[in-house]
């Protein structure tokens, strides 16, 4: 029901995912030589997702982001997505933009920038579920991580609940302090193919909608 791009194959040759649908999004050899990633919400939510860099030095931040929360669970009623004829499950949440199609939602017209574009109670409910992961187009500062390239990337689908993000003082993760107007739940670079990215699927199966 969500996220397939339409391909008709398991790779999707650079066409984007029908929302919504959570995002792993990078930016490779950026600026300052830098690898640029996140987990994005902005499209919406369907699955728990995790971004583990393995190797690459820190800088900024260079360090496992994400949402390992099951927010189909904690999701409005006027953002789910339920399977036609199913036992009335959500399968994914809509991002409000999707949902009601206003650009105060969308981040568009005169949202369109980031003075007038701000929270709302529908992304800082994704916010509150998962701090390190993008919530709304301009949540840069809390949301953007880097690591010296060449690093690789481990994209681990539906991990444990048990999984935590807070390092051992209790704290999340900081992002790193960079702007990156312009981007609205979609990468900066479009990456079709990413051959330092490994997926992984940990704990069950992956059942595509």
């Amino acid at each position: 029901a969500t996220a397939d791009c339409g391909s008709g194959a398991v790779e999707c040759n650079g066409a984007g995912a029908t929302p919504p649908a959570t995002l792993a999004e990078f930016t490779l050899n950026g600026a300052g030589g830098l690898d640029f990633y996140d987990v994005s919400l902005v499209d919406g939510y369907n699955v728990p997702m995790l971004i583990t860099p393995q190797g690459g030095a820190g800088v900024g931040n260079c360090t496992t982001t994400g949402c390992t929360v099951d927010l189909n669970s904690e999701c409005p009623m006027e953002l789910r997505v339920v399977v036609s004829g199913g036992d009335g499950r959500s399968v994914a949440c809509k991002s409000a933009c999707e949902a009601f199609g206003e650009a105060q939602y969308c981040c568009s017209g005169e949202y369109g920038n980031p003075n007038t574009c701000r929270p709302t109670s529908y992304s800082e409910l994704f916010k509150a579920a998962c701090p390190s992961a993008y919530s709304y187009a301009y949540d840069d500062g809390s949301s953007t991580f880097t690591c010296a390239s060449p690093a690789d990337y481990l994209i681990t689908f539906c991990p444990s609940p048990t999984t935590s993000l807070k390092s051992s003082n209790g704290q999340y993760p900081r992002a790193v302090d960079v702007s990156r107007a312009g981007h609205h739940g979609t990468p900066l670079t479009s990456v079709a193919v990413i051959s330092a990215v490994t997926a992984a699927l940990s704990q069950r199966l992956l059942r595509l909608f």
